[in-house]
């Protein structure tokens, strides 16, 4: 925990704000709190945002998301009819942040392991054998020139004639 403290004031004297997204019910009422204070003690910074997913899952995301607007809609603060995509996509942990361009999975496995399930959707998915400690600027390079080669169609039907690896 004393380790925290000390990233948090770095990041706090470089601009960058820190939120930790997940499920924190499960960690010792220390460490939540020291959590939450490094969120509130950065929360005005602007330069960069770092989340830290600490006890996250995607479908845990869903859900949690689900009972918040279920919630709102029981004491009549929300109707069912007024829950679209966009108030859906407001009550994940990444609300207010645009959905990642980029998803880079390192050690080989090919697929997302119940990681944003929701926020990667339309998101170009790379995967390269490398281990996360081995993953490096060239590592980095390969990954955005790949990302430099697709057409990016969030849904809707490809170019006639282009194939996308």
């Amino acid at each position: 925990m004393d380790a925290l403290d000390r990233e948090v004031d770095e990041l706090h004297q470089n601009g960058v704000r820190l939120k930790f997204i997940g499920e924190r019910q499960g960690f010792p009422v220390r460490l939540q709190t020291r959590m939450s204070a490094a969120e509130e003690r950065t929360a005005g910074n602007g330069k960069l945002r770092v989340q830290v997913a600490v006890g996250y899952g995607g479908r845990w995301d869903i859900v949690n998301a689900a009972r918040q607007l279920a919630a709102r809609c029981a004491s009549g603060a929300l109707r069912p009819a007024d829950i679209d995509i966009e108030r859906f996509a407001d009550s994940l942990q990444l609300a207010g942040l645009p959905d990642p361009d980029l998803f880079i999975r390192t050690g080989g496995e090919r697929r997302i392991s119940n990681f944003l399930l929701w926020n990667l959707a339309y998101t170009e998915l790379y995967f390269c054998p490398e281990l996360w400690p081995d993953f490096n600027e060239t590592g980095f390079a390969a990954a955005l020139e790949h990302y430099g080669t697709r057409q990016r169609r969030y849904g809707l039907a490809g170019e006639p004639g282009r194939l996308d690896a």
